[in-house]
């Protein structure tokens, strides 16, 4: 009785196998990245309603201290180092500067 391999067969995936891999990888590519952009476009809102609150409560505050309303492109807040030491912060949905509105003193 021989019961011995043959020495010439290959080892390794067939091609049937190696497509149905790269079919179900595919799939899951699909699935998650809309899922991941809606995710980061969704995390830039809410930074950009946090930026929001925290800048109307420096506002409220400069108010306070001062008896005044900053100046509506809000350079007042910006250049104190007591409001904000970084500097105020970027909208990061657009990339543009936040603005006061003059009539509801409020963060645009």
């Amino acid at each position: 009785m021989n019961t011995k391999r043959p020495q010439n067969r290959r080892r390794g995936f067939s091609l049937l196998e190696l497509l149905a891999v790269v079919t179900i990888l595919g799939i899951i590519a699909a699935i998650i990245v809309p899922r991941v952009t809606i995710s980061a476009a969704t995390a830039k809102q809410k930074v950009r309603d946090h930026h929001k609150a925290t800048i109307n409560a420096a506002v409220e505050r400069y108010y306070v201290d001062t008896g005044s309303w900053p100046a509506d492109n809000l350079n007042d807040i910006a250049n104190n180092t007591n409001y904000f030491p970084d500097g105020i912060p970027q909208n990061p949905v657009d990339n543009s500067s936040y603005s006061l509105n003059t009539t509801t003193h409020r963060v645009n």
